[in-house]
C-alpha cells in the first residue's frame, strides 16, 4: 500500500537536517544548478539555497510542494517519480549535483549520468535491506541490497561509499561525472 506522502507532509513540522552524503559531500558539488529528486519538504534543497545553488525540487506531494512555494531560488516540479515515463519528464541538465536521498528507484538511477555536468556530483542516500528486515519488509524492493551501490550507473565513476552506519541501516554512494 503506497504511503499518504500528503497526510505525512501534513503532519510533518520542523526543518530535519540534510541527509549525511548531502552534510559530508555537498561541499564538494561544483557551482551551479542541483536536481534533487523526491526532495519532500527540502531537507536537501536548503542546505544547497544557502550556498548559493538554484535547485529544481521534484516532488509528487501537493501538499509538500505547497509548503515549499515562494522560497527563492527555488523551482518545483510536480512528477510522480514512479511513473514509468518520468526519466522523459525530467528537468533537463546539466545539473552540478543530483540528489536522491531516501528514495530508491533503480531504472531512474540509470537514467541519471546524462543529467549531471561534467564534475558534477549524484549523491545516494537511503536504507539498507537490513533496515528492511528491521521493519519486517523483507520483500519491499524501496531498500538497496548489500554493496549494490558501489556499481555506479553507466558513465559515472563511483566517488565515495559507505554501509552500515547508524546500526548497519544506512548505505550511500557519491558518483561523479568525469570532465571530458
Amino acid at each position: 500500500m503506497p504511503r499518504d506522502w500528503d497526510a505525512f507532509y501534513r503532519e510533518s513540522e520542523g526543518e530535519k537536517a540534510p541527509a549525511f552524503s548531502v552534510r559530508a559531500y555537498g561541499p564538494l558539488v561544483p557551482p551551479g544548478p542541483i536536481l534533487d529528486l523526491a526532495g519532500g519538504l527540502g531537507r536537501n534543497a536548503r542546505y544547497f539555497l544557502q550556498r548559493g545553488h538554484p535547485v529544481v525540487l521534484v516532488e509528487r506531494s501537493l501538499e509538500a510542494l505547497k509548503r515549499l512555494r515562494g522560497i527563492p531560488n527555488l523551482a518545483l516540479v510536480e512528477l510522480d517519480l514512479e511513473d514509468p515515463k518520468a526519466p522523459t519528464h525530467l528537468p533537463q541538465g546539466p545539473f552540478a549535483g543530483i540528489l536522491m536521498s531516501y528514495y530508491v528507484n533503480r531504472p531512474l538511477l540509470k537514467a541519471l549520468p546524462p543529467l549531471v555536468a561534467p564534475g558534477g556530483l549524484l549523491l545516494v542516500e537511503g536504507f539498507s535491506r537490513r533496515e528492511a528486515l528491521r521493519r519486517n519488509r523483507p520483500q519491499s524492493p524501496f531498500y538497496w541490497e548489500p554493496y549494490e551501490l558501489l556499481t555506479p550507473p553507466p558513465g559515472l565513476l563511483l566517488r565515495a561509499f559507505g554501509e552500515g552506519w547508524m546500526e548497519g541501516y544506512r548505505v550511500f554512494a557519491v558518483y561523479g561525472n568525469p570532465r571530458p
